[in-house]
Parts: structure tokens; C-alpha cells; sequence
């Protein structure tokens, strides 16, 4: 599979942080844990800087999936409650993605997600590109990418996925979901954004205490994500938990919240290990550090000003 390949201008205008209102997509393995809900809600509760065009429902396996497939419908399941509690209609907005991991570079897993990305980015102005944010195994968005090669020119890809390069340990859940799929995304020359998971997403820590103090009994949402947190474990003393998810929205809220810099894209080994900084590769943005406490600030606030 040969992609486009774009100038070094454009790419340098496609890793410049967004000015303006960002058109946007979600893809999200809503189900897998508690932190996509939470992303979920705080994409569509900022439409302030973001126009939410459409959610993607995709596949996971852990136990809570028996399979891909099954990780995938209850996704898709888990946004309608979502959108339900938040009052928006699923009709053309959410979509189901792949029901398999890619098997190979040619053969796209093609599905209602897969399709309608393509849609959306092929009808997007080259000046004005449609960003895919990804916080999940990046299937739906690598098939995508295969099956019409050219709206890697009209897009950006902000995807919360492997760890930073200069950790030895790369096998990040939504990064070893679907190694073909991870190795395209850094090889395929698209725009990225890479939020990667230790050392920076990692600091997006809460408890069940600030939950109950910051939006706690406030909204059927604030109230329907409280509840998911608190079912994720049996105790609760002295726990906290990442709710990973949020990092990509928040850096397209406010860039001083994930500083980021360029770095050439690494190669992802079949051993799921990075060679970095390999030579000739193409520019990528990745995140170095995140700011907890405003994103956090910003997040609750906004899910205390939902009325039912």
C-alpha cells in the first residue's frame, strides 16, 4: 500500500496546533473501561472549541469482551447510554467499527465507522482538516487510511496509544490491540498527534472522593460516570485511577495543558518495540508532559453546568 506523500509545508501546517473551532471525530472503545465515557463527555460538553461530527464505536478484548466483535457492540451500546444521559441523538452520529484487527495491510476491516470517516474527510476542505481523535485500538482509522489512501491529506489523527520512545516497554493496551494497525499509523505518513500513556496521560488521576465532591448528585451524566468509577473497583482506600481518555481532549481544548513537541515518527517493531528516531522518517507531534489540574478543573466544571 503506497500513501500520499505530503510536502514538508503542509505537514508543518497539519502539526501546527489547531486555531479556530476543530471538526472532529471520536472513535472509542467506549466499554473497555471507565475513561472513554468520560472522554465521551467532555468532547460534546465543549462545543465551545469543538463541533463533534460523529462517534465510532471500536473493538477491544479483555474481560469484559469475548472477542473484538463483542468488545465493538458493547462500544457502540455504551455510547447510546452516553448520548442518551447527555440528550443527543445517535441517529447519523454514532456508528459500529470493526468487528476484527486487521489481519494485514491489505485487508481493511471495512465497516459503517470506516466508511463514514472516509465520507466526512473526503468532504472536508484540505484547508480545514477533519480531526480523528483516537482512544482506542486504531482499527477503524488505520482501515480508513487503506481502503482510500487519500484523506491522510485531510485529516490529523490525535491518538492516545503506546507510551513515550524512550521507554523500553511499548505494550500499551490500545497499542497491542492491533499491532498492524499501531504500525500503520506511524508508518503511513498521516498527520499525528501522540499522546502516549506512562509518564503522561498516567497523571490524570481521580478518586472516588473528588468525584463525589466535584459532580457528584449533580446530573444524570455527572451521576452515570460517578457510578462507572466507582463499579471499577472493590476498594476504594487510598485508589486512585487514570482516566487516560481525557488527554486527547484536552489537548485540543488547550495546547498549554499537553505540551508537545516534533519528533520523526518511530518504527514499531513486530516485538511491539520502537525504533526511535530511525532516519528519513516523517515529523510527528508527540506529548511530553500533561497539566492535571486545570484539565480536571475544566472537565468538572463543565459536567456541573449540565441541566436535566
Amino acid at each position: 500500500m503506497h500513501f500520499p506523500i505530503l510536502s514538508d509545508d503542509l505537514r508543518r501546517r497539519r502539526l501546527d496546533y489547531p486555531a479556530g473551532k476543530v471538526r472532529m471525530v471520536l472513535d472509542t472503545d467506549t466499554y473497555n473501561e471507565i475513561d472513554d465515557q468520560f472522554a465521551v463527555a467532555y468532547a460534546l460538553l465543549s462545543p465551545e472549541r469543538l463541533h463533534v461530527e460523529a462517534v465510532y464505536a471500536a473493538p477491544f478484548t479483555n474481560h469484559r469482551s469475548s472477542g473484538p466483535g463483542d468488545g465493538m457492540e458493547k462500544s457502540y451500546e455504551e455510547i447510546l447510554r452516553l448520548l442518551e444521559r447527555l440528550k443527543v441523538s445517535h441517529e447519523g452520529f454514532a456508528y459500529r467499527g470493526s468487528t476484527g484487527y486487521l489481519s494485514g495491510r491489505a485487508k481493511p476491516e471495512r465497516s459503517p465507522a470506516a466508511l463514514d470517516l472516509i465520507e466526512r474527510a473526503m468532504a472536508s476542505n484540505t484547508e480545514d482538516p477533519l480531526y480523528v481523535v483516537a482512544i482506542g485500538a486504531i482499527t477503524n482509522v488505520s482501515s480508513a487510511m487503506l481502503i482510500e489512501p487519500e484523506i491522510i491529506r485531510r485529516i490529523v489523527v490525535v491518538w492516545l496509544g503506546g507510551n513515550p520512545v524512550h521507554i523500553p516497554e511499548t505494550r500499551e493496551f490500545n497499542l497491542k490491540q492491533d499491532p498492524s494497525a499501531s504500525q500503520l499509523i506511524f508508518d503511513s505518513g498521516v498527520p499525528l498527534v501522540h499522546i502516549p500513556c506512562l509518564g503522561v496521560a498516567s497523571q490524570l488521576l481521580t478518586t472516588k472522593s473528588e468525584l463525589a465532591e466535584c459532580i457528584g448528585g449533580r446530573n444524570a451524566i455527572s451521576d452515570f460516570l460517578y457510578q462507572r468509577f466507582c463499579e471499577h473497583s472493590n476498594d476504594h482506600f487510598a485508589w486512585a485511577k487514570e482516566i487516560w481518555d481525557i488527554s486527547t481532549i484536552a489537548y485540543l481544548l488547550d495546547e498549554r495543558w499537553v505540551p508537545t513537541y516534533r519528533i520523526p515518527s518511530p518504527v514499531l517493531t513486530s516485538e511491539l518495540n520502537y525504533l526511535p528516531e530511525p532516519p528519513g522518517r516523517h515529523e510527528i507531534r508527540a506529548a511530553w508532559y500533561l497539566h492535571r489540574n486545570p484539565i480536571f478543573r475544566d472537565l468538572f466544571e463543565k459536567l456541573r453546568r449540565v441541566i436535566d
